[in-house]
């Protein structure tokens, strides 16, 4: 496919997929798959949503290599055509990474998300050939993840600038970037301007709005697997550029779930929240993989008591039947 046509593909608000677990942290494809018909049910189909396998919040990088790829042909199965599925793809060497790229394109995947190759400390020339050298490879888009914050200053990695985005733009297979940027640094968030135009912005900095009027075409929806009518609202505000409606209601959501968040990484990292937001609408995915901790009762009951003051319909419903 080229890239104006994959840029129809990969946009709007991203679902990042938890990966269901049971009791002794084994993925559990038939909930996966039950799941991926409920998600495309709720509206996550193709033109209006991505469904992202594999990634950071679907604990991806826990992924065995004989684990990542049943799970990609899972959803791709159950999508069955309706959704757009894109791959996360560790943090390898170009050849690997290829290699990887080559088995997700068989298996389906319209795209992938690729970090920077951050362990490999990249100048700016290393992170355009990369890229570039992945495009060449294969047939389907690139997501860019800005994976700046595993950089190591003093060891001369960097984030992706501007510059060497632009530098991407006959790799024809770069359809876009998830993008955010060093808090101090040359770059600045509306950088992004200078190639919005060439590229789908993602924004990952939950600035949806900001990032639409920057010309960026989507976003890292945080709640969507488990609230997905309010992504899916907050992004057709965004389309009809009623942008005050639209921040109003990413604010309401967003607010106290992100204070929220916060706490709990006080005693857990990981991506715990969004597995126990799975179970307060009654559709359980099991426990994240360790050294991370599931939530406390008295975390799970906050939890609970936060989103059903947000008029979380599918909470009262789970409570209901529960």
């Amino acid at each position: 496919m080229t890239r104006d046509e994959l840029k129809q593909l990969i946009q709007g608000p991203i679902a990042t997929l938890p990966t269901p677990m049971d009791d002794d942290f084994r993925i559990n494809f038939g909930v996966m798959s039950d799941l991926t018909e409920w998600w495309i049910e709720q509206g996550l189909v193709t033109g209006k949503a991505v469904l992202k396998v594999a990634a950071a919040m679907g604990e991806g990088p826990d992924l065995a290599d004989d684990e990542w790829p049943h799970l990609l042909r899972t959803v791709v199965q159950a999508a069955n055509g309706r959704g757009a599925v894109v791959c996360g793809l560790k943090m390898k060497d170009t050849t690997k990474t290829i290699e990887d790229a080559k088995r997700a394109q068989a298996l389906g995947a319209i795209g992938l998300q690729i970090d920077l190759p951050v362990f490999h400390h990249p100048t700016q020339d290393d992170m355009v050939r990369f890229f570039s050298d992945i495009s060449d490879a294969i047939d389907i888009g690139i997501l860019i993840y800005n994976t700046w914050w595993f950089n190591h200053p003093t060891l001369g990695a960097q984030s992706i600038s501007p510059e060497s985005m632009l530098r991407l733009k006959d790799a024809e297979h770069v359809v876009g970037v998830k993008w955010s940027v060093p808090p101090t640094g040359p770059d600045s968030y509306d950088d992004m301007r200078q190639f919005s135009d060439i590229f789908n912005v993602i924004d990952n900095t939950n600035q949806p709005v900001r990032c639409h009027q920057n010309g960026g075409r989507g976003y890292i929806a945080g709640a969507i697997h488990a609230y997905p009518s309010h992504s899916l609202k907050v992004w057709e505000l965004c389309e009809a550029k009623r942008y005050d409606e639209a921040q109003a209601l990413q604010d309401r959501v967003h607010g106290p779930i992100g204070a929220f968040a916060g706490k709990l990484n006080k005693r857990s990292g990981g991506y715990r929240l969004q597995k126990a937001m799975m179970e307060a609408i009654g559709k359980p995915v099991g426990p994240p993989r360790p050294p991370t901790l599931p939530l406390s009762a008295g975390e799970f009951a906050e939890l609970c008591e936060i989103m059903i003051s947000l008029d979380w319909p599918l909470v009262k419903e789970a409570a209901v039947t529960a």
